[in-house]
């Protein structure tokens, strides 16, 4: 398995996006260790996600961590044509069977899922998000936290 360093994650983190770049500091040991109480607060921390990221990256499982980031964007949407855009969208990305990103989903999630995309609202993906969420917060966070990159950021 690839080792991630710390710059690497470094970049991730100043990953462009529709406001100009900020510069992201290495966190405090304080704020690292604060990671490891849940992955709630992993995730609201823009370093914490952009390491986690970077994790699940060497792990090529990256599509759990991006379906939840979708989700979450799409539940800010207001525009009801673009709701129904996005939401195609995510399902053909990571829902649909043999979709480029599929992610673990039960039958019966799959299903609730596609039948919330006859009239899209937004808590459409809500019960999917959720179920990704407890895989990431059962696997994929418990093996970041006794990773290297985690490790070195609480040194």
């Amino acid at each position: 398995m690839a080792r991630l360093h710390l710059s690497a994650v470094c970049l991730l983190a100043h990953a462009p996006s529709s406001s100009p770049p900020r510069p992201v500091h290495r966190p405090s040991q304080d704020e690292a260790h604060a990671w490891a109480e849940s992955l709630d607060k992993l995730l609201v921390h823009k370093y914490g996600l952009a390491a986690f990221q970077a994790f699940l990256r060497t792990e090529f499982s990256e599509e759990n961590i991006n379906f939840w980031l979708a989700c979450e964007d799409y539940k800010k949407t207001k525009s009801a044509a673009k709701l129904t855009s996005k939401a195609r969208k995510i399902f053909s990305e990571y829902i649909a069977i043999q979709s480029p990103n599929e992610v673990n989903l039960d039958s019966c999630t799959r299903e609730l899922t596609a039948a919330n995309l006859a009239k899209p609202t937004a808590d459409a993906f809500d019960v999917a998000q959720k179920r990704i969420f407890g895989l990431m917060e059962k696997d994929s966070y418990p093996r970041f936290l006794r990773s290297q990159l985690y490790l070195d950021l609480t040194k």
